[in-house]
């Protein structure tokens, strides 16, 4: 007979791995340029550098931005770069893109600042389970790094993980 119930996963050398914790908070907004088409066809330079003058870029401050155009249209590169120059003293952010677009960028920043080498040889699990939504090239970007450091992947929760990799024992 045992002299109480054992907790094995908080006595395990299993490392817990949450994206939620690299998740930046802040609000999330799409700047469609689709409005500013001429004929809902083509930007016209004098009238979208007015629309780029004269708007109040203040609204966009400390939110995260998303600039595209939903309408089938050839949008002119500069005219993107024009409404990237005039966010930029007021967005936390400023990408290229649709929401989803952002959220894989807004990720992809907050991986590239982990040190991988924590983790070095150590059993990880990716937690599966978050309260926002994490987008799927964050498991990639996250495995990728793992897998060079760790000695093996899983995915789930300590308590029921499914093996993603396991570095081979060396004699």
């Amino acid at each position: 007979m045992t002299d109480g119930i054992i907790n094995r996963v908080a006595n395990s050398a299993l490392v817990s791995f949450d994206l939620e914790r690299y998740y930046r908070p802040g609000e999330r907004v799409v700047l469609d340029i689709s409005d500013r088409l001429f004929q809902g066809l083509i930007i016209k330079e004098k009238d979208f550098r007015e629309y780029v003058k004269s708007n109040d870029w203040q609204s966009y401050a400390n939110k995260f931005v998303a600039i595209h155009c939903s309408a089938d249209a050839i949008i002119p590169t500069w005219a993107y770069m024009l409404l990237a120059v005039a966010l930029e003293p007021y967005a936390k952010r400023v990408v290229f893109g649709t929401l989803d677009d952002l959220e894989r960028t807004l990720f992809n920043e907050s991986l590239a600042d982990v040190d991988w080498l924590q983790f070095k040889d150590a059993k990880v699990v990716v937690k599966g389970c978050s309260k926002v939504d994490v987008p799927m090239s964050a498991y990639v970007e996250a495995t990728y790094r793992l897998r060079s450091v760790a000695s093996s992947l899983m995915f789930g929760e300590p308590y029921s993980t499914v093996p993603v990799f396991k570095r081979p024992q060396r004699h």
